[in-house]
């Protein structure tokens, strides 16, 4: 982050290959990077936060311009990627590392994402309680090489993967078509 008018976000989504690809082309965001946050292991493998041994999530860190893409904007894409009532994981990835979370960097960034929260509670699309947690930011370890941008890298597995995982059509039936 050369630029100090640059923040960071950190979000976990679920599988990380399906929260890069929402923020990685908006105007002002500067960098999206997989990896894993929120446990108790230094710089985790993937084989290591997946046996659910690590406290860690899978997540997204993004590197932004709030001038440009302000952190209430990119809350709102959050919202809209995940399935914020399932406390178990998302879709059919299970377990603690797939759970979701907004790490916030900062005070401001708490408030915002509790107010966002509890508006989403209050006037969204859901009937069950809002299970998303709201946790103070933790090391970020970037995950490995081949997980960066996968939606780039293998497309067709990363369609496939999104359409069978159920993510797709959740998004599309709660958000419309303008958020697959």
């Amino acid at each position: 982050m050369e630029n100090k008018e640059y923040e960071r976000a950190t979000f976990a989504g679920g599988c990380f290959w399906c929260m890069v690809k929402p923020f990685d082309e908006q105007p002002g965001i500067i960098k999206v990077m997989s990896g894993y946050t929120g446990g108790h292991k230094e710089n985790p493998t993937y084989e290591e936060v997946c046996s659910e041994t690590t406290g860690h999530y899978e997540a997204v860190q993004i590197t932004f311009d709030p001038n440009v893409f302000p952190y209430e904007k990119l809350l709102e894409l959050y919202w809209q990627q995940i399935d914020p009532t399932d406390p178990g994981g998302q879709f059919y990835d299970r377990g603690e590392s797939y759970q979701t979370a907004i790490f916030y960097h900062t005070e401001e960034q708490k408030a915002l994402a509790e107010e966002s929260k509890q508006q989403l509670q209050e006037s969204g699309p859901f009937n069950k309680p809002i299970a998303t947690k709201i946790l103070p930011a933790k090391p970020f370890y970037e995950a490995e090489e081949y997980h960066q941008h996968f939606y780039k890298k293998n497309p067709t597995r990363y369609n496939a993967y999104s359409q069978g995982s159920g993510r797709a059509a959740f998004i599309k039936n709660h958000w419309g078509e303008k958020n697959e």
